[in-house]
């Protein structure tokens, strides 16, 4: 990852000198360990930061080669698992996922009932009705988030709460994806499949798909078709011992204040899970992930090896949604702000409604640690923002888009 003059690529050097203080700001302030930047144009880096620590209590210093929990930063990467799949023909996205997964034949809504009380305590369940699927799960709402499955919340809706507990626990489930798929099923949807943006487990859903339609555990196909041919050594579901030393901690923000440690780098992701979670399970790299960037920036291709096709792309980075946009739920926030959903990445539509500079057409996501990519056609641009900072309710950092507010005023 060696950057070169960043005049040559179209940006200013001075303006570009402004990330850094304002990187180190936040480290200052302990509000972040350490945090990554890097953007690229035109398949050239001309911004590569890297402040703070990856391990506060071994005192190890962020470092480019530094390995990272990317969290729903999978989701990109599973979306194409998933359509190298569909150009081979094996699936249309208008398909019934009952067809390939049967399980999810003659799934269920679960509506709350009229007159249920508003708050109820964690642990117990709204009253519900149960009412049938008006129509069958697609492959497409899997990419688009419109499959009615949700994530566990024991705050949530009837049917947030039977998930949290289906699934109580910590750490990932012990179950391997065709051993989780059935447990899944017994939980009803949280609503009508099509009728709203709904994030949850449609993603590992598809990496379960990858594994029926390919005869390969979802593990093994990635780095057959995916991590071995794009060079992205560091892209695993776990981080094996030898690259220990590499591994960032996590933190969180205090209570009072401060950091706390929540995943130190010997935990859960330094050994290999039975679930491998296409919706938030890897562990990356700023540089393999800038690899798999400048894949889709190139219409699906590095280097002389071909991922996908030009017009397969494209049909990933259109909105999927229909106008106006759905209603939604991400995270218990509304997911608006000038954004649709292609197949597996978000898609900006409305450049004054996001607040922040881009172009019509940027697409990318985010990871539960505050990690967040985009990829600018228009500008044939990327930007990576790659800290480790868990969320902690009631507080909030803008830190993924004022980098983006800096990454794109220093353009000429």
């Amino acid at each position: 990852m060696d950057t070169v003059d960043p005049q040559t690529a179209g940006f200013s050097p001075s303006r570009l000198a402004r990330i850094r203080p304002f990187l180190q700001g936040y480290v200052d302030r302990g509000q972040y360990a350490g945090i990554i930047t890097l953007i690229a144009r035109r398949d050239r880096v001309v911004h590569l930061e890297c402040v703070g620590l990856a391990d506060r209590e071994a005192g190890r210093a962020m470092q480019p080669d530094t390995i990272l929990r990317i969290y729903s930063m999978s989701k990109p990467i599973t979306a194409v698992a998933a359509l190298m799949l569909f150009e081979e023909g094996r699936f249309l996205l208008t398909d019934p996922l009952s067809q390939y997964i049967p399980e999810f034949k003659g799934m269920a809504v679960a509506v709350p009932r009229d007159g249920a009380p508003e708050a109820v305590p964690a642990g117990e369940i709204p009253p519900y009705d149960l009412e049938p699927v008006r129509r069958e799960i697609t492959v497409r709402d899997l990419f688009t988030h419109t499959s009615g499955l949700s994530y566990p919340n024991p705050l949530g809706s009837p049917a947030e709460r039977l998930l949290a507990q289906a699934f109580a626990g910590p750490g990932r489930p012990p179950l391997t994806l065709a051993e989780w798929i059935p447990e899944l099923c017994r939980v009803p949807l949280n609503c009508h499949p099509g009728t709203r943006f709904q994030y949850g487990f449609s993603t590992d859903v598809l990496g379960c798909l990858v594994e029926v339609l390919s005869g390969q555990t979802f593990d093994a196909f990635l780095q057959e078709r995916i991590f071995g041919p794009l060079g992205m050594a560091d892209t695993a579901f776990f981080v094996p011992p030898d690259r220990l030393d590499r591994f960032s901690a996590m933190y969180m923000p205090g209570e009072q204040g401060g950091l706390e440690l929540v995943d130190p780098p010997t935990g859960a992701y330094s050994r290999p899970p039975a679930f491998c979670s296409g919706g938030g399970g890897l562990v990356s790299t700023t540089g393999d992930y800038l690899r798999f960037c400048q894949m889709l920036l190139n219409g699906g291709e590095l280097e002389g090896v071909r991922l996908l096709g030009r017009k397969t792309v494209e049909l990933m980075t259109m909105n999927h949604l229909p106008p106006p946009p759905l209603p939604s739920s991400f995270g218990g926030d509304q997911y608006d702000g000038g954004y649709g959903h292609g197949l597996g990445v978000r898609v900006l539509l409305d450049v004054a409604r996001s607040g922040v500079p881009g172009s019509p057409g940027e697409y990318g996501w985010a990871g539960l640690a505050g990690t967040y990519f985009w990829i600018d056609p228009r500008e044939e641009m990327i930007g990576l923002f790659m800290p480790q900072l868990a969320p902690r309710p009631g507080v909030e950092y803008g830190a993924a888009l004022q980098f983006r507010v800096l990454a794109y005023q220093a353009l000429e």
